[in-house]
C-alpha cells in the first residue's frame, strides 16, 4: 500500500502511532493466512527506515517485532518495558485472555496495547471485561477519527502516568467512515510530554529483574506544591515554553524500586471507597513535597490535559462520559460495545410518540479507572432511569460487567443520584433498519412496572449450551471460564451427565470418587504412553507416516502444547493410515492431550473435610485441580450450624505446603479468577481453588449478589488471595493478595484460627474420622432465558411468527429454506431462518410456528449442521411443545438405497424429526411433505405440492400483490455476466478477511484451471472451533498429450513445495495437479507454473480441456507424430480471453501485462461468450494401446498408421462420458459413437467442427443433460454427423481398421525403434510425494536434474521416464535403484488400478478412493496368490462419487462412492475399455465386497477360458449382463430397484 498522509483503516491508523511513539512495535498476528493490516503497514513504514518520534537525538526506527498470538507475544514486552523502552503491542482481542499473569505487572509500565475486537469474527467484548481489572487504563473508540485521537491518547497518558494503557475498538464501526489525514507532527509534540520520554530512557539497562519475577514496581507522583486531586480540563491548553501548567503537570512520575507500598489506583478493580468520594469541582490542595502512587484521580488529570491539547490543535472535544440528549430527559441509554451514534439518530429523529423519543445517551470513553463521581456530574440530575446496552456474548455472570458498573455507582448508598430503575440488556447484531425495533424494545422494557433484566435485543449468536456440572443452581460461571480457557483439553472428572452406572449421587459427587476417577485417568494415560512408544516402533501400520509423528508425541506427552501439536499430526495420520492399529489407538484419541484434570465441588466440601475426602486429594502431592464454590452469603455467616462448623479450605490446603491455593470470587475481580485458574493448570501438584459466589435464591438480583461479595472481600470474610509455594525457587512471594481493602488485616486473617486445620497438621492420622459428612449435590446450570431476541424485537409487529429451521449439506435444503423464508415475509409473516445447530434448543419450547426442512446424508443421517440438533431433540425428556405448530420437509432419493432392507434410510431424517417433535406434544400444520430426487423436477415437485398446504395452515394462502421472484443465477449467467472469464476474481484474491472467494468466481476459475475446495479432514473440528473451513485450492495444468521435460519436472515440483502441500498428482487426463494451495499464493502458483512454459487456462471448465495422448514409449517416431497432433488440437481450441494474463501474469509493476496491448474488450470466436454448455474432452489412443480410454470422452481419435510408417489420419469418435448422478436413470455413461475416418491435415478443424455443433445445440438449461453424450443421443448419431460434416465442408470417410489388446501401461524398462530407453513407474493413483520409506519425490526430483529425456504422463496416472541413451542407462539405472522407484514388482491387480483424490479435497468426495483402494487391493492380494492370479492384469477402478474422473465405468471392477464407506460395485467392462461395465450391487462395505470378491476370484481362476479376461467372464457366467450401449446402462442390473412398502 502506498503511504501518504492519510490514514484509511483503524489498523493503519494505530501502526503509525506505534511506529512514531515507541522503541519496540509488538504487531501480534492471529494463526491465519493472510498478515493483518496493522501488520503490513507497520511493514511499509519500517522498509522506509523513518525514524521515530521517541527515538534518541539523531532519530532511528522503531524495532518492530511480529508475533504470532499462540507464542506468548506480551512476554516479549516484559525486558524492553522494564529497560526504560516505550513499547506498544497491537494485537487482537483474542490474544488477552492468556496474557492474563503478563497484564498484570505489565499495567506497571508505560505500555500501549491496541486492541482490535472482532478480527476473527463479530466482536467479543467480554474479552475487554475480562481483564479490565488487571490495572490498566482502558480507552474506547467507536470511530476512524476516534482512533486516531484517543490512540495518541492512550500514547501520551502512558508516558505521562507511567502506566499501561489499553485502548480498543471495533473496525467495524469504521468500515463506513472517510479517510482522515495523520496527526500533525507539531500536534504529536504538543501532546507528549517529553521530560516523560527522556526520563524513561536514562534509565535504561538499569533493571537486572528477569521476565518472570515481579519487581514491584508502582508508577509514583513527586509533588512539590498544589495538587488538584480530581477536576476538570484547564481553561487554556497546555503550550510548549508557556507558563501555563495543567493541574496534572504539577507532579513528574518516577519508579521507585523495590517499594511495598500500596498502590491507591481504583482501576484495578469495579468499587471504589463510596464515603471518600470528593466532588468532582472541587479540590485538594497538598502543600508538603509527597511521593505517591500514581491514583484514579491523577489518571483523570492526565487524561483531560492531554485532551484539552487535542482540542486546541484538531478543534475535537473527549470526555470521560458522554452525555447527549435533552437536558431534562428522564430516561436515558448507557451503550457499551455499539455505535452509540447509530442510536443517538434514532433517537434525534423519532416521533414524539415514540416510547424512546427525547431520552439521553451515555458512553463511556475512558472505561477504566471507572470515575463514578465523574459519571454522576456528567448526566442530567433529571434522570430517572437507566438502560444498559452492552456487547458482551461470552457473559459468564448472570449480570453484565457494564450494568455491575452502574449499579456500583449509583446503588452503592453513598451517592446523591435519584436515579431509581437500571435494567441491563445484552446486544446482538443491530442494524440501521432494526435500531428503532431495539429502541422500543429497550425503552418499554425499562418503562415498565416489572422490567426484566438481561433482555437480548437484536439478533444474537447463541454459544452451544455446556454441560454444567456441580455448580450452584443460580449461575454455571465458574466452568464457563474453565471451559473458555482450557476447551479440548478440560476433563472434569466429576461432570454431570457422565456414566458413574450404578454409583450413588452422593458418592460420586464427593473428593474421593472424582480424586479415585482421575487417578484411573493418569494410569490410563500412562498405559497409552507406553503403548505409543511401542507402537512409534511397530511395522503394523499400513503406512510409515503415524510412526514419525507418534514418536515425536511420546517425548512431549507432558507437554500441553507441543502434545496437543503433535498428537493431532498423529490423529490425522492415524486416520488416513487405515490398519487395525491405527484404528484401535483413534479409540483412545483423546489420551493424547494433556489435559487439565478437575474436581468441582460445593461448600458442602467445607465441612468435615475428613470425611468429605478433600485431605486426601492435597496430601496425596497428586496434579490434581480442584474448583470450590462457596454460595454462603456473607450475611448469613452467622447463621450456620456451629457443630457443623464450616472450614476454611484455602487456609487448610495452604498449611500441607505442597498445594497451590487461590481465593476468588467472580463478582469482584473476573480477571483474578482467569488468573488463579492458568496457575492452577501450571502448578506441578494439588491445588485448590476455591471460589465465592453468594446466593440466597436463584432469582437474587444483580445488586443482592453484588453487595454481599463486596461486604465479604472487603471484610476480610472472603479475601482474594493467590498462594504459591513454588514461587519460592523462582525469587518471588508465595503469598500474593489480590484485595487490597484488607491489606492491613492481612496478618490477623492469616492468624486465624483453623481448628481442623491445626489438628491434622498435629495428627493427621485422625482426619479420616474427626468428621460428619452430610455431602453436596451441586444442581445443573441455570438455563438461559427463555425467549428469543429476534422475537422480543417482532412482538408488535403484525402477522405470525414462522421460524425455518434447516439442515444441509450440498445447500439445497439451506436455500429451500431461505426461500421459504423470503416467501414468508411477502405474505406479512415474521420469519426467521437459521440452521439447526445454531438455534437455541430451549427456545423451541416458546415457538408458536416452526417448519424444519432437512437434507438426508450418509446412511439416512443428519446433515453435519443438524446432527446436535437432533441428538439434542432425541435425548430431551423435558421438552413441552404441546403450544407449538409445526411442519416438516425432507429431501432425499428413494432409489439411493436400491434394496428393501436399506429402503428406511429414504428421507430418515426427515420422518424421524416429525415423528418426535409430534410426540413431545407439537401439533403439526400440515403432514410431511417429501422431496424425491427421482421425481420429474426431483425435489421441486413434492415441494411444489407442500408449500401451498403451508401457506393455506398459516392462513396466508391468498395473499395479493406477492413480488416476483428472481430466477435462479446459472452457470449460464456467471458465463455470459463475466466479461470473457474476469469476473470478480481479482477482487475476491485481494479479499484477506476469508480463505475463500465467492460462488460465482468459484465457477470461473475453473476455466484458468483450479478449483476452491477445503479440507475434509478438518471441517468438523474448525467448525466447532468457530472457524471457517481450510480453504485451498487445486491447480491443473494444460500439459498437451501428457510430456514435460526434465526442467518443467522441477519447476513442477517447486511450485508444488513452495505453494502447495509438497505433493503432486498425476491425473488420469495426463497432467499436473497441485492441492493445498491457499488464496494468498494463489497468484504466485500460476506464475511458477508459467515460468516453466506451462499454462493452466482451460484445464477446467466449459471448455476443450487437456488433450490426451498415447504414451507409446516402444514407438518413438511415430508417438511423436501423434503428439504434435494433440498439441496442434490443443492450441487451435484454446480460449481467446486475455482474462487469464492480466489476472495471473500480470508484470511486477502490476500494471503491464504480458500480451500486446491494453484490449478491454475480448472475442471468442469459436466459443462466443457463454463459452460451451459443459466440459469438453478430447484424446488420442495409438493401437493396440487404448491407455487414455478413447471412448470415455467426447472426442476419441484413433491414430492410423500408413504403409510408410506415417501417421495417416484418425477415426474420429464422439459422445463418450463419464458423468453420472447417483440413481438418476436420465443420466449415464456414455461409449463413443464412430463418426468415420479424417486425414491428420483436418484433424484439428473436425475436432472444432464437433466442438461447435455441441456449443449450439446442447442443452444449456440442465447441466445434468448438457454433454455431449446427452446431444448426439437427443439427435441421433446421423444427424449430428451430418451437421459436423456440413460445417466441415466434406464428409468423414469410412473408419480404417484398428485393434485395441489392452488399456493399461507396460511397466519397466523398454526399448523404442531407435534404440531409446524408457522405464515406466509406478505411480499407485498418480500420487508423487515422499514417505519415510520410500522417498518418491526426492528420487525424481534428482533424476530430473541430470537433465536426460523426457517426463511423459499416462493416462493411467503412472509416469514414464522417455528417450534414455545407453550411455546414460547405467547412470539413470543406479539412480533408480537409490530411491527404489526401480520397483515394478506388484501384483497385477494394484498395476491396472486407478482412483481420483476424493477425500480429504474434493469437495464432491461421497467416500474415500485414492486413500482406500490400496488397502482394499492389499485384503485381496493373498486371494490373488491362493489362486495364482498375482500377475494377471484385472481392471479395478474407484472413485469417490459417480462424476467418475478415474473412468471407473470402462473397468472391470468398478467401485463409486455412494456415502463414506459405501460404494456402488459394478463388474463387466472391457478390458480394452470397449464396454461399459453395469451395477451388481449397491451401497455395500468392505466385507460385504471382500465377501464377493474373494470367492469371484477364486472362481475366475478355476472356470476362465484361455486368454478370457475378468470383464468378459463374469458376463459369460450370467453373473452380469453386458451394457451394449450407454442408454442400456441402467437396464438389467443385477440388482433391481424395489417399490417402497
Amino acid at each position: 500500500m502506498a503511504l501518504d498522509d492519510h490514514v484509511n483503516s483503524p489498523g493503519d491508523s494505530v501502526a503509525w502511532l506505534a511506529y512514531m511513539l515507541s522503541d519496540l512495535a509488538i504487531s501480534v498476528e492471529q494463526d491465519q493466512k493472510a498478515p493483518p493490516d496493522y501488520s503490513r503497514y507497520l511493514e511499509n513504514l519500517s522498509s522506509g527506515k523513518l525514524p521515530s518520534e521517541v527515538s534518541a537525538p539523531g532519530g532511528h526506527p522503531p524495532e518492530v517485532q511480529y508475533l504470532r498470538h499462540n507464542v506468548d507475544p506480551f512476554l516479549s514486552a516484559f525486558v524492553p518495558v522494564r529497560s526504560g523502552k516505550l513499547v506498544t503491542v497491537i494485537t487482537s482481542s483474542a490474544a488477552l485472555i492468556s496474557a492474563v499473569p503478563h497484564l498484570y505487572k505489565l499495567s506497571q509500565y508505560p505500555i500501549v496495547v491496541h486492541v482490535l475486537l472482532g478480527l476473527s469474527g463479530n466482536p467479543e467484548y467480554s474479552e475487554i471485561t475480562s481483564v479490565r481489572q488487571t490495572g490498566f487504563t482502558f480507552l474506547q473508540s467507536n470511530s476512524l477519527e476516534e482512533v486516531q485521537d484517543i490512540g495518541l491518547t492512550a500514547h501520551a497518558l502512558a508516558i505521562k502516568s507511567g502506566k499501561g494503557v489499553v485502548h480498543f475498538f471495533n473496525p467495524q464501526d469504521c468500515v463506513d467512515d472517510s479517510p482522515v489525514p495523520l496527526p500533525h507532527m507539531k500536534t504529536l509534540r504538543e501532546v507528549i510530554d517529553w521530560d516523560a520520554v527522556g526520563s524513561r530512557q536514562i534509565v535504561r539497562g538499569s533493571t537486572t529483574s528477569n521476565i518472570y519475577i515481579a519487581d514491584d514496581r508502582k508508577p509514583t507522583l513527586e509533588q512539590d506544591g498544589p495538587h488538584l486531586v480530581l477536576g476538570r480540563r484547564s481553561a487554556q491548553p497546555r503550550r510548549s515554553g508557556s507558563g501555563d501548567v495543567s493541574p496534572a503537570e504539577t507532579g513528574k512520575i518516577g519508579f521507585p524500586v523495590g517499594t511495598n507500598e500500596a498502590s491507591s489506583i481504583e482501576s484495578s478493580r469495579r468499587q471504589s471507597s463510596v464515603d471518600s468520594r470528593p466532588t468532582v469541582s472541587s479540590a485538594t490542595s497538598v502543600s508538603s513535597a509527597i511521593s505517591r502512587p500514581v491514583s484514579s484521580r491523577d489518571i483523570f488529570g492526565f487524561v483531560e490535559d492531554i485532551w484539552s491539547q487535542l482540542e486546541f490543535a484538531t478543534g475535537r472535544q473527549y470526555s470521560a462520559f458522554d452525555y447527549s440528549g435533552p437536558s431534562a430527559a428522564d430516561c436515558a441509554l448507557f451503550v457499551f460495545g455499539l455505535d452509540a451514534g447509530l442510536f443517538g439518530k434514532a433517537i434525534d429523529s423519532a416521533d414524539p410518540s415514540e416510547v424512546y423519543a427525547k431520552s439521553g445517551i451515555i458512553t463511556a470513553r475512558l472505561y477504566r479507572p471507572w470515575l463514578s463521581e465523574v459519571l454522576i456530574e456528567t448526566i442530567p440530575s433529571s434522570i430517572k432511569r437507566i438502560a444498559v446496552l452492552e456487547q458482551v456474548r461470552r457473559k459468564t455472570t448472570r449480570w453484565g460487567p457494564t450494568l455491575l458498573d452502574l449499579v456500583t455507582t449509583f446503588k452503592s448508598g453513598a451517592s446523591s443520584s435519584d436515579i431509581q430503575v437500571i435494567v441491563g440488556h445484552q446486544a446482538g447484531h443491530i442494524s440501521r433498519d432494526t435500531v428503532g425495533q431495539a429502541l422500543k424494545g429497550i425503552f418499554q422494557n425499562l418503562k415498565s412496572g416489572a422490567p426484566i433484566q438481561n433482555l437480548e435485543v437484536g439478533i444474537t449468536e447463541i454459544p452451544k449450551s455446556l454441560e454444567l456440572n456441580q455448580q450452584p443452581k443460580s449461575e454455571g460461571a465458574y466452568l464457563k471460564i474453565l471451559d473458555q480457557i482450557f476447551a479440548q483439553r478440560l476433563y472434569i472428572a466429576n461432570a454431570a451427565g457422565s456414566n458413574h452406572a450404578g454409583v450413588s449421587a452422593t458418592i460420586r459427587h464427593s473428593p474421593e470418587f472424582g480424586f479415585g476417577s482421575l487417578i484411573a485417568r493418569e494410569e490410563l494415560r500412562r498405559k497409552f504412553v507406553r503403548e505409543i512408544q511401542q507402537a512409534s516402533q511397530s511395522d503394523d501400520f499400513v503406512t510409515s507416516a503415524p510412526k514419525t509423528w507418534l514418536s515425536k508425541w511420546v517425548l512431549n506427552a507432558e507437554d500441553p502444547i507441543k502434545a496437543k501439536e503433535y498428537g493431532d499430526e498423529a490423529i490425522l495420520r492415524l486416520s488416513a493410515d487405515g490398519s487395525s492399529l491405527s484404528t484401535s489407538i483413534l479409540s483412545k484419541k483423546s489420551l493424547f492431550y494433556k489435559e487439565s484434570q478437575w474436581l468441582i465441588g460445593s461448600d458442602a466440601w467445607a465441612y468435615d473435610l475428613g470425611n468429605s475426602g478433600v485431605h486426601h486429594v492435597v496430601a496425596s502431592g497428586a496434579n490434581v485441580n480442584m474448583l470450590i464454590i462457596d454460595s454462603q452469603p456473607y450475611s448469613k455467616r452467622a447463621a450456620a450450624d456451629p457443630h457443623r462448623r464450616k472450614k476454611d479450605i484455602g487456609l487448610y490446603a495452604m498449611n500441607f505446603g505442597n498445594a497451590y491455593v487461590a481465593s476468588v470470587a467472580v463478582y469482584s475481580s473476573y480477571t483474578q479468577v482467569l488468573q488463579a485458574m492458568i496457575e492452577a493448570d501450571q502448578f506441578k501438584g494439588p491445588s485448590v481453588v476455591v471460589a465465592y459466589l453468594p446466593y440466597n435464591k436463584e432469582s437474587d438480583s444483580a445488586l443482592t449478589v453484588l453487595q454481599e461479595t463486596k461486604k465479604a472481600v472487603d471484610i476480610g470474610y472472603w479475601p482474594l488471595y493467590r498462594w504459591n509455594p513454588q514461587n519460592e525457587e523462582r525469587g518471588e512471594s508465595n503469598f500474593s493478595l489480590d484485595s487490597e481493602r484488607v491489606k492491613n488485616e492481612l496478618q490477623e486473617f492469616l492468624r486465624r484460627d483453623n481448628h481442623l486445620s491445626q489438628l491434622t497438621r498435629r495428627s493427621p492420622q485422625f482426619s479420616a474420622i474427626l468428621s460428619e459428612s452430610y455431602g453436596s449435590e451441586v444442581r445443573a446450570s441455570q438455563i438461559r432465558q427463555a425467549k428469543n431476541a429476534y422475537d422480543k424485537l417482532l412482538e408488535g409487529m403484525y402477522g405470525a411468527p414462522l421460524t425455518v429451521l434447516f439442515a444441509s449439506d450440498n445447500g439445497n435444503a439451506e436455500s429451500l429454506a431461505k426461500r421459504l423464508g423470503s416467501r414468508g415475509k411477502a405474505r406479512g409473516l415474521k420469519t426467521m431462518v437459521v440452521a439447526m445447530d445454531e438455534y437455541p434448543l430451549e427456545d423451541l419450547t416458546k415457538e408458536e410456528n416452526v417448519v424444519m426442512m432437512t437434507s438426508t446424508a450418509g446412511q439416512g443421517e443428519f446433515p453435519q449442521n443438524g446432527r446436535a440438533f437432533w441428538d439434542a431433540i432425541k435425548a430431551s425428556t423435558d421438552l413441552e411443545l404441546a403450544s407449538t405448530a409445526f411442519s416438516v420437509f425432507a429431501l432425499g432419493d428413494s432409489h439411493y438405497w436400491p434394496r428393501k432392507e436399506d429402503k428406511l434410510y429414504y428421507n430418515k431424517p426427515g420422518k424421524d424429526l416429525d415423528a418426535r417433535i409430534s410426540f413431545l406434544g407439537a401439533k403439526r400444520l400440515v403432514e410431511i411433505g417429501m422431496g424425491d430426487d427421482q421425481d420429474p423436477d426431483g425435489y421441486q415437485t413434492g415441494y411444489a405440492e407442500w408449500e401451498p398446504k403451508l401457506w393455506q395452515a398459516l392462513g396466508v394462502a391468498n395473499v395479493e400483490g406477492l413480488p416476483e421472484e428472481a430466477p435462479p443465477i446459472t452457470n449460464e449467467d456467471i458465463k455470459i455476466e463475466s466479461n470473457f472469464l474476469r469476473g470478480t476474481i481479482v477482487e475476491g484474491l485481494e479479499d484477506t478477511k476469508t480463505g475463500a472467494i465467492s460462488a460465482s468466481d468459484q465457477q470461473l476459475t475453473k476455466f484458468h484451471g483450479t478449483y476452491m475446495q477445503d479440507d475434509r479432514d478438518l471441517r468438523d473440528e474448525r467448525k466447532a472451533q468457530g472457524l471457517e473451513p481450510a480453504y485451498s485450492f487445486m491447480i491443473r495444468c494444460r500439459l498437451p498429450g501428457g510430456i514435460a521435460t526434465p526442467l518443467q519436472w522441477l519447476q513442477m515440483d517447486t511450485v508444488s513445495d513452495a505453494y502447495g502441500n509438497e505433493t503432486m498428482k498425476l491425473t488420469t487426463r495426463q497432467t499436473f495437479q497441485f492441492h493445498g494451495v491457499i488464496k494468498g499464493r494463489l497468484r504466485l502458483a500460476m506464475r511458477g507454473i508459467n515460468r516453466a512454459l506451462m499454462t493452466t487456462i482451460a484445464a477446467c471448465g466449459d471448455v476443450n480441456r487437456n488433450v490426451m495422448c498415447s504414451s507409446l514409449p516402444e514407438r518413438s517416431d511415430f508417438h511423436r507424430e501423434v503428439h504434435a497432433t494433440s498439441k496442434l488440437i490443443s492450441d487451435h481450441l484454446l480460449p481467446s480471453t486475455t482474462a487469464y494474463h492480466e489476472i495471473w501474469l500480470k508484470d511486477d509493476d502490476d500494471k503491464k501485462t504480458q500480451v500486446a496491448g491494453d484490449a478491454v474488450v475480448d472475442h471468442e470466436p469459436l466459443y462466443g461468450p457463454t463459452y460451451l454448455p459443459r466440459k469438453f474432452k478430447i484424446t488420442i489412443a495409438i493401437p493396440p494401446h487404448n491407455d487414455t480410454d478413447v471412448y470415455a470422452h467426447d472426442v476419441g481419435l484413433i491414430a492410423i498408421k500408413g504403409a510408410d510408417g506415417k501417421l495417416k489420419g484418425f477415426n474420429v469418435l464422439a459422445g463418450g462420458g463419464m458423468g453420472v448422478t447417483h440413481n438418476n436413470k436420465k443420466t449415464y455413461p456414455r461409449t463413443g459413437s464412430m463418426l468415420g475416418y479424417v486425414a491428420t491435415e483436418k484433424v484439428h478443424l473436425a475436432c472444432e467442427k464437433i466442438m461447435l455443433v455441441q456449443r449450439d445445440h446442447g442443452d444449456r438449461k440442465n447441466r445434468k443433460h448438457a454433454r455431449l453424450k446427452y446431444t448426439i443421443d437427443d439427435m441421433t448419431v446421423d444427424v449430428f454427423r451430418a451437421k459436423v460434416e456440413e460445417l466441415l465442408g466434406s464428409a468423414f470417410e469410412e473408419p480404417r481398421p484398428f485393434t485395441f489388446d489392452s488399456n493399461i501401461d507396460t511397466f519397466g524398462w523398454q526399448k523404442d525403434e531407435t534404440g531409446g530407453n524408457h522405464f515406466t513407474f509406478f505411480i499407485e493413483n498418480g500420487r508423487i510425494e515422499d514417505t519415510a520409506e520410500f522417498p518418491m519425490k526426492t528420487g525424481l526430483r534428482e533424476i530430473a536434474k541430470m537433465d536426460k529425456g523426457e517426463f511423459r504422463l499416462t493416462g493411467n496416472q503412472h509416469l514414464i521416464l522417455s528417450g534414455i541413451s545407453n550411455d546414460d542407462l547405467p547412470m539413470v539405472k543406479k539412480m533408480l535403484a537409490k530411491y527404489k522407484l526401480d520397483n515394478v514388482r506388484f501384483s497385477g491387480l494394484r498395476l491396472s488400478s486407478s482412483a481420483c483424490v476424493a477425500f480429504p479435497t474434493c469437495g464432491l468426495a461421497m467416500a474415500e478412493s485414492e486413500r482406500y483402494l490400496p488397502e482394499l487391493i492389499s485384503k485381496l492380494e493373498s486371494t490373488l496368490e491362493e489362486n495364482g492370479l498375482r500377475q494377471d492384469s484385472i481392471v479395478m477402478r474407484m472413485t469417490g462419487c459417480p462424476n467418475g474422473c478415474a473412468r471407473p465405468w470402462l473397468a472391470e471392477v468398478g467401485f463409486v462412492g455412494k456415502a463414506y464407506g459405501a460404494y456402488n460395485m459394478y463388474l463387466g467392462g472391457g478390458y480394452h475399455g470397449q464396454r461399459l461395465n453395469k451395477l451388481y450391487r449397491s451401497s455395500i462395505q468392505e466385507e460385504e465386497i471382500l465377501s464377493i470378491m474373494k470367492p469371484l476370484l477364486k472362481r475366475y481362476a478355476l472356470e476362465r477360458e484361455d486368454g478370457e479376461r475378468f470383464g468378459d467372464f463374469v458376463i459369460r457366467i450370467g453373473m452380469i449382463k453386458p451394457t451394449t450401449e450407454g442408454k442400456t446402462f441402467h437396464d438389467d442390473v443385477a440388482e433391481e430397484d424395489e417399490p417402497e412398502d
